[in-house]
């Protein structure tokens, strides 16, 4: 077997809270590294042929946590990609682990102020966020990265999410 830089990065998982900006900065990492972007949530719509929020209302978050679980565990991946993984991911099971088992991990950190403003600017609406904004909203995801940042925190690498760039991504990488 060739030695780690002749088979290339290998498979780099982009995690963090929603609105982080995980599948901007995979898509673009993928094309600067020149290897595939996969973005594990539309891989999941692909298999149950429903969105992430159909399936959640329809079966319920326990069963939604043990299919991404699967997905991430029995999709074929390229040897060489860039994956963006759902926000919930790493803290649920062993994925955070086995994400870093396969591959290296890193953590886009952001305040939860800045997530915030984020969130409410964006065009994609989010079913646990509505009718969440201002105090509420940010309150929101408190609570929420009080419970997930302990599993974020587990990742290879935590890059500051402000003044973001491909390359501060891959210092990460090879840093």
């Amino acid at each position: 077997m060739p030695p780690k830089e002749q088979q290339g990065l290998g498979l780099i998982f982009l995690i963090g809270f929603m609105g982080c900006g995980k599948t901007t900065w995979a898509r673009k990492l993928a094309a600067k590294l020149e290897c595939e972007f996969m973005d594990l949530d539309h891989v999941l719509e692909a298999k149950v042929g429903m969105t992430i929020p159909e399936y959640f209302s329809t079966h319920g978050e326990d069963n939604f946590r043990q299919l991404e679980s699967e997905v991430l565990k029995q999709t074929e991946y390229p040897a060489n990609a860039v994956i963006s993984a759902g926000g919930g991911l790493p803290c649920f099971f062993d994925n955070m682990d086995w994400m870093n088992s396969q591959g290296k991990s890193i953590y886009i950190k952001l305040s939860p102020k800045t997530l915030a403003d984020r969130l409410e600017n964006a065009k994609t609406i989010r079913p646990v966020l509505q009718g969440k904004k201002g105090d509420e909203l940010v309150a929101f995801i408190e609570g929420k990265l009080a419970e997930r940042e302990p599993y974020y925190l587990q990742a290879t690498c935590v890059v500051d999410g402000i003044d973001m760039s491909v390359e501060k991504l891959e210092e990460a990488i090879i840093g």
